[in-house]
């Protein structure tokens, strides 16, 4: 297994969805750390390496988010079933019969999202899409008081359990926290090809917390970081699977990085767009755009900084996202590392007003 896959390995096996991203900012800090003059949090667990090229240039922030989406214990029954709420936004669709891991004070719980058996659905059943709220996760208990003995309590985080995986001789990657540890991933490396190259900046490289939840942790950052660039590195949604054929744009894996054009938070900064397409036309890295009207990434919180941040979202198209099990290629995420490597060594004062005017 090559350094760039084990690193996705690691990033997408740790556990952490919004609110309780410790274990995975460790997992961050750790690749940060040898990367890094220093490393920065905000007081919501958002982790940055900062690396100096040139003291007074512009402060440059790249950043995956580290949170994933998973649920929250928020009631027992006194048959020992869990009810729970979303941490992140679900489609039922995906959860039932799905094994999860209740992380309690006692450690890890095996759970699973029952469902009733095809034989005893009534037929107004069989067509009607069960509600979240309706679910409940079964952790093999007899009642309330044997759950408590294993240590659950409300509150307590569930994540889905998924391996990571490979497929086509390793060109692609699958797991369930693609979204987003590839940006995290994403963030690393764009550090790592800085070490022995100039820069005219000061990148700030990490991840931000709770962005399922309302992009909470890229606003305490870009107060942290004080950003005069930013770019939010995150999966798109992949449109090459059956039943998106009449979506408008085409956004497929292994075709290239996705520039978010706009989205419900955000329009993409003009000026640095056109350097994100320019730069990419003089590596040869084809590009893919994409639009929604609906949803958002941590630039959308990023852009808002102080009296305004240039910013750009860029994408790795994703297959099955909130899910499960999401695929992507490693070559699109190669030839993003390469593509903003390149833009940030181009991002000196003089280019950053230039992208103002």
């Amino acid at each position: 297994m090559d350094s760039t896959t084990q690193l996705m390995k690691d990033l997408l096996e740790v556990d952490g969805v919004p609110g309780f991203e410790g274990d995975v900012r460790q997992k961050v800090k750790g690749y940060l750390e040898p990367l890094s003059d220093e490393i920065l949090y905000d007081r919501l667990g958002s982790v940055v390496g900062k690396k100096v090229g040139q003291a007074d240039g512009p402060r440059v922030l790249l950043a995956g988010h580290l949170d994933e989406i998973g649920f929250m214990v928020t009631q027992i029954t006194d048959k020992g079933f869990l009810r729970f709420q979303q941490l992140g936004g679900w489609w039922s669709h995906n959860v039932l019969s799905h094994r999860v891991k209740i992380k309690t004070k006692n450690g890890d719980i095996l759970g699973i999202i029952g469902s009733k058996a095809p034989h005893v659905l009534a037929p107004e059943e069989r067509t009607k899409l069960l509600q979240l709220k309706d679910m409940f996760i079964d952790v093999g208990a007899k009642n309330k008081e044997e759950v408590a003995e294993m240590g659950i309590r409300l509150g307590d985080p569930v994540t889905p359990v998924s391996d990571f995986f490979t497929m086509r001789n390793g060109e692609l990657w699958g797991g369930k926290a693609l979204d987003n540890r590839a940006g995290c991933g994403v963030a690393i490396e764009v550090l790592k090809r800085l070490q022995n190259e100039e820069h005219p900046n000061i990148v700030f490289s990490g991840a931000t917390v709770q962005e399922e939840v309302g992009l909470r942790g890229a606003m305490t950052a870009a107060n942290l970081v004080k950003p005069d660039i930013a770019f939010a590195v995150d999966v798109g949604i992949a449109y090459d699977t059956p039943g998106m054929e009449s979506i408008p744009f085409t956004c497929n894996l292994g075709e290239g990085p996705i520039v978010l054009l706009m989205d419900a938070t955000m329009i993409a900064h003009t000026g640095l767009r056109n350097l994100v397409i320019d730069t990419a036309e003089e590596l040869d890295i084809p590009l893919q755009f994409d639009a929604l009207m609906g949803g958002g990434t941590d630039a959308g919180r990023f852009h808002l900084h102080g009296i305004g941040c240039p910013t750009v979202s860029i994408g790795l198209a994703t297959r099955y996202i909130h899910s499960h099990n999401g695929i992507m290629s490693s070559k699109d995420f190669e030839q993003t590392v390469e593509l903003l490597t390149a833009v940030i060594k181009k991002l000196d004062q003089q280019k950053l007003q230039e992208l103002i005017d």
